[in-house]
């Protein structure tokens, strides 16, 4: 079987965010480890589990690239803006994690906080529901 361009980087791409769930697992590891009450940072925590649960995300998104009626470039940039955003999730978590600042991001949330997370909405839930369309067409109305 022979996998489009699109399906095989978005699939590349969660592998790498598993990967990167890894070695954040050996983060929060050395950190539950090495403190005295053996936890990690909360945002430590959240990055490793949230890397986990994305790389998984990614791997159903690629489905969905494979099945969708559109154009390759198309289910690409769909894929790629869901994965930006993904990826943009545990970059947050993992800075806020290596600072320390913060166990809640949001407890006093600025412009900033709140116009990337208007962005993250848009981004994540628009680039899957443009490859559930395209899903729907090729598979249900194709």
């Amino acid at each position: 079987m022979e996998l489009g361009i699109d399906t095989t980087l978005t699939l590349l791409a969660a592998g790498l965010i598993f990967l990167l769930a890894l070695g954040l697992g050996v983060w929060k590891y050395r950190q539950m480890a090495l403190s005295e009450n053996h936890l990690a940072h909360p945002y430590v925590d959240i990055a490793h589990r949230a890397a986990l649960l994305y790389s998984f995300a990614t791997l159903l998104i690629a489905v969905f690239v494979e099945l969708s009626a559109w154009p390759i470039w198309v289910n690409l940039a769909a894929a790629a803006v869901t994965v930006f955003f993904f990826v943009g999730a545990i970059a947050s978590y993992v800075l806020h994690g290596a600072k320390r600042d913060t166990t809640n991001q949001f407890e006093h949330p600025d412009l900033g906080l709140r116009l990337a997370m208007i962005a993250l909405i848009a981004g994540e839930m628009g680039g899957f529901a443009v490859l559930l369309a395209g899903f729907v067409r090729g598979q249900l109305l194709g």
